[in-house]
């Protein structure tokens, strides 16, 4: 009874809950019928992204999850279409999106079961795999087939997208590596023959690791194969008992391999076959192999050795090849085989594979007898004889280790070697630490790094060596071995070396070596290193993207180095400039050092350019012309304005950051502004009195407005009384310039007491060619109608001080004192003239005839001409007629001017040897120094007496050039040329002389009009007709004598 009671009970229950499922069923389905149409494709579109997102970042198989990621991303935009078609709610659409929100999860479960699986299972695996990715990729194919027929009205706009989608996706085609399978192949053919020899393993091992870029060292190997354990062990949860048993023979192959030995395992073995070979005699040098290990096809030491069933060993590859060839014999004993069949003879390999690794040992004991013994005839074999030995078993790195091989070689990089020997040694070493963690500690604790450090200044090949050795030991699994970087760091030479080895590159190693730097570079004492040796791309880059401490303690390390022009170039190449312009807006701090070294920076015209294409000129004045702006802050910034503005640049970088010119007129006036404030310090005044005599010089305009509109004159004649000597030096400069616009005034202000002798004092400072070449120019600017001024200067020695700088100034200070000059040379001014004379004009003068400068050339022909105009009314005549009773050669007549002449008394131009330099200034046909030379000429031909002068000119050749400057010369130098030649053609002798040769000239010039009033033309009328006269002349001369 109380069984059925419960029985009964229990059958209720079941109802019930069977009832409740299928109410929540029905629940579940109305509410999935409840979600909007749009809400489900957002939320498989969102799914499929992520999805792909994911399949992109896969590692192993990725060729086949990128095109799986490709896929999902191409159907993204499908599913955007169908939510803004807004199509209709059908049950085929919800059933089609429901489909492939269900193959994208495989998708996605896909990715993520092999995301982070162990390499080497994932390569035993690849062919699964592959298979897994292409039938996901089908299944998703079919399920946009099935949307895409649901919808084919709504997706017609891009019907061919899609149908292009699904049929790539439908017949995809996914297959692993050639490479990878044939590692498989090998694997399972070995598993297949039972092949569980150490030779095998280690074969196996090498390809598997080299094809999942694992490094054959025991570390990493061990690490690897416990990853492997684990997917078995993962495996037999799953009771995937296949798979299981599979896996175990897999990882019982690969334990036999000598790299997935403990290092103490490989030590033991080393010394077992070190204690063998001890039985040999010392001075053998190879073990001879036993006749068996020879194959009987091929005669060559066997690898793989196969037996038949008759007791015949051969190598695997020479036998599948003799049946091959249709043989059907023993090989080795001629007999018909009627078995074919063959196996691995594990035992034979096993021998021989200890006979090699006997071998191994007697080379490594040979190789560390001859370093021993520092043979260096045997150096370089022994050398490659160990990368013989690591290039045939990786076991070798570990017993050259163990034997101390090593060690010997590391310290042999310290002795004196011979290059090409180091080279090899460096090369070799590389081979010995790759990927061999325990030979790199051997390296490091032996001193290595030092040694490599020094091989890095070696020739070239050494230093690449060096390089690619360095870059082996700092590296090890998981990236950079911070330790070993370190202790690199603390090597004071290396940054310096490896910055060196990046100016002069090798091209194999460039790459390398910057990685190296960067690497150290993490280090902000290595930054700074490195910038002191002028590579500063680490420090930049801290500048750029570093936290605001950083960013600041690197400007404070840039700060204390001394810059050279290589550092002020390389900074601007490396684009600190914008970094820096931003930093200048921030705090008091990052503005003081920011703005300290654009002061540096600026010096350099790349730079400015980069700092006025970067905004920053406008930056710059903002902070400059600031009320709120700390002195320090306006000191800096008035230097930077002032080296924009340095060298000739003026206004040209005074521009905004989109080349339009900034407006000046305000900025000279804010400048002049400051030297009228009483508050303003120095460290401001000089810069910016810099920065306006950089704009003046390069803008007349702002010239003129700082004098008209800013009282720029009175400004800068009250610092002629600074106590600053560099302000009174840029105020003469400034000056100069000035002056052109307000003469008058200046010359009040020097008619002051002590004024004058500040000026001359200018102008005996030698030491300052620019300030000399103002305080001439300022000078030269001022009214020469001043004779007070002049007679002052003369007295305070300013006439001596200008005279000094045409001996030995500048070719610019000379050219303003030659223009000074004339106010002494007045010919209206006989006593400053025989001063300056006197002091020694005359020959400097003459001398600067041959100067490179044009305009020293022609103010010096112009200054003589002054000097000449007197010399007829100075020069002595009636000594010719006092003393006619003296012989003739106690005195000398002068030839032009028909007297007694000298320099020092009458200025005579003949007695200074100036005459060929000035016809040569003629014949150079430059109009400037022409114009001035031809005036000069023509003072030497007086009215009274043209003929002297005439025949003076002719003896020199100076008539013919003036002929020429007709055909070439300007309008006022053909006028100057024909004023002469009306004087010289007053002569019956010159018109012989040069009447035929100057007619034509003459008559094209007056068969035009070259001026309104034809002056040009009446000048050459009246030459002609003076050359008609006298042509005429002659012909009645000669006529007569005829009819004689």
């Amino acid at each position: 009874m109380w069984l059925l009671l419960i029985t009964g009970a229990a059958y209720f229950c079941t109802l019930q809950i069977l009832e409740k499922g299928i109410i929540a069923a029905v629940i579940l389905t109305l509410m999935a019928e409840l979600v909007p149409i749009g809400t489900i494709i957002a939320v498989v579109s969102n799914q499929i992204i992520k999805t792909a997102q994911a399949a992109k970042d896969v590692v192993f198989e990725k060729e086949s999850f990128k095109v799986l990621a490709k896929h999902l991303f191409d159907i993204d935009p499908v599913l955007k279409e169908l939510q803004l078609k807004q199509l209709s709610d059908l049950p085929a659409t919800r059933q089609a999106l429901d489909c492939l929100e269900t193959d994208v999860k495989k998708a996605n479960n896909l990715v993520e079961k092999y995301k982070n699986r162990a390499r080497f299972y994932l390569l035993v695996k690849c062919r699964h795999i592959v298979k897994e990715v292409q039938d996901v990729t089908r299944e998703i194919g079919k399920s946009l087939t099935a949307l895409s027929l649901a919808n084919v009205e709504v997706l017609s706009g891009i019907s061919d997208q899609v149908n292009r989608l699904q049929n790539e996706m439908q017949r995809a085609e996914f297959e692993a590596s050639k490479s990878q399978l044939q590692i498989i192949d090998k694997l399972n053919q070995g598993l297949s023959d039972h092949v569980l020899d150490k030779e095998f393993a280690n074969y196996m091992l090498k390809e598997i690791a080299r094809a999942v870029d694992v490094p054959v060292e025991p570390t990493e190997i061990s690490r690897e194969l416990a990853s492997f354990k684990r997917e078995k062990e993962e495996a037999e949860n799953r009771k995937e008992m296949a798979e299981v048993l599979f896996l175990e023979q897999v990882i019982e192959l690969l334990s036999r391999a000598d790299a997935a030995k403990d290092y103490e395992q490989v030590r033991d073995q080393y010394f077992q076959r070190v204690k063998v070979i001890g039985q040999y005699d010392p001075r053998e040098e190879y073990i001879q192999p036993f006749k068996p290990f020879f194959c009987c096809i091929t005669g060559d030491l066997m690898v793989d050795p196969v037996s038949l069933c008759t007791g015949t060993t051969c190598e695997r590859a020479a036998l599948e090849s003799w049946f091959e060839c249709g043989e059907k014999t023993d090989p080795e004993t001629g007999e018909i085989l009627h078995d074919f069949s063959y196996r691995s003879n594990i035992q034979l390999r096993h021998s021989i594979q200890e006979w090699r690794e006997l071998n191994y040992c007697v080379k490594i004991r040979r190789c560390k007898e001859i370093f021993i013994s520092e043979d260096d005839s045997s150096v370089e074999e022994t050398i490659e004889q160990i990368r013989e030995l690591i290039r045939e078993n990786h076991i070798n790195k570990d017993w050259i280790s163990i034997s101390g091989l090593t060690d010997i070689a590391v310290a042999m990089l310290g002795s004196t070697v011979d290059g090409e020997v180091k080279k090899e040694l460096l090369v070799t070493l590389k081979d010995i630490v790759e990927g061999h963690a325990i030979n790199k500690v051997i390296f490091i604790e032996n001193q290595g790094i030092e040694k490599l450090v020094l091989c890095l200044s070696l020739d070239s090949r050494i230093s690449k060596a060096a390089v690619e050795l360095l870059y082996e030991v700092l590296l090890d699994r998981s990236g950079w071995n911070m330790s070993y970087c370190r202790m690199l760091s603390n090597n004071c030479d290396v940054i310096h070396l490896l910055v060196s080895l990046l100016k002069h590159p090798i091209d194999e190693i460039t790459k390398t070596v910057e990685e190296i730097l960067v690497k150290l570079c993490d280090a902000d004492e290595n930054v700074i290193r490195a910038a002191k040796v002028n590579w500063f791309r680490p420090l930049v880059d801290k500048v750029v993207q570093g936290s605001a401490s950083v960013r600041t303690s690197m400007l404070k390390e840039l700060v204390s180095l001394e810059f050279d022009e290589e550092k002020i170039r390389v900074l601007g190449e490396e684009r600190i400039i914008p970094p820096l312009l931003e930093m200048a807006s921030g705090n008091i701090e990052s503005k003081d050092l920011s703005l300290r070294i654009l002061v540096k920076l600026s010096t350099f015209h790349q730079n400015k350019r980069l700092i006025a294409s970067s905004g920053g000129v406008s930056l710059i004045l903002n902070l400059l012309f600031s009320s709120h702006t700390h002195i320090a802050i306006i000191s800096k910034c008035a230097e930077i304005l002032a080296n924009l503005s340095s060298n000739g640049d003026g206004t040209k970088f005074l521009i905004d950051e989109t080349g339009t010119q900034l407006e000046l007129e305000a900025v000279t006036a804010r400048l002049l502004a400051f030297q009228q404030n009483l508050n303003s310090w120095d460290a401001v005044r000089r810069p910016a009195l810099h920065a306006l005599l950089g704009i003046c010089q390069s803008e007349a305009g702002l010239v003129k407005s700082a004098v008209l509109s800013s009282s720029g004159v009175s400004v800068v004649l009250s610092l002629l009384d600074d106590s600053n000597q560099e302000i009174r030096e840029l105020a003469i400069n400034l000056l100069f310039l000035f002056s052109h616009h307000e003469p008058q005034g200046v010359v009040e202000y020097l008619l002051k007491p002590r004024r004058l002798e500040a000026l001359v004092g200018f102008l005996e400072n030698s030491e300052k060619s620019d300030v000399q070449m103002a305080a001439a120019g300022l000078l030269a600017n001022l009214p020469k109608s001043e004779t007070s001024l002049t007679e002052k200067l003369i007295e305070l020695g300013g006439l001596n001080a200008m005279i000094n700088i045409l001996n030995s100034g500048t070719i610019q200070a000379k050219e303003n004192a030659l223009s000074a000059l004339f106010r002494f040379t007045d010919p209206t001014n006989l006593k400053s003239q025989r001063i300056a004379v006197e002091l020694g004009a005359y020959p400097l003068l003459t001398g600067l005839l041959k100067a490179d400068s044009s305009t020293a050339r022609a103010r010096a022909a112009a200054l003589l001409g002054d000097l000449s105009m007197r010399s007829p009314e100075l020069t002595d005549k009636t000594k010719k007629h006092r003393f006619w009773c003296i012989p003739r050669t106690s005195f000398s007549i002068c030839p032009a001017h028909g007297g007694i002449c000298s320099v020092e008394t009458t200025f005579c131009l003949l007695n200074t040897n100036a005459l060929s330099d000035l016809v040569r200034l003629v014949q150079d046909k430059v109009h400037a120094t022409a114009y001035e030379a031809i005036q000069t000429l023509s003072t030497l031909v007086q009215e009274e007496s043209p003929q002297r002068g005439a025949k003076v000119l002719h003896e020199n050749g100076a008539i013919g050039p003036v002929i020429e400057v007709l055909s070439w010369g300007s309008e006022s130098l053909k006028g100057e040329a024909l004023a002469l030649l009306e004087k010289i053609f007053v002569s019956r002798e010159m018109v012989e002389f040069y009447g035929s040769i100057a007619k034509s000239p003459l008559m094209c010039l007056t068969g035009r009009r070259i001026y309104e009033d034809g002056h040009l033309q009446k000048k050459a009328a009246r030459i002609l007709l003076l050359l008609e006269r006298y042509s005429r002349a002659s012909a009645v001369i000669v006529a007569g004598g005829l009819n004689n």
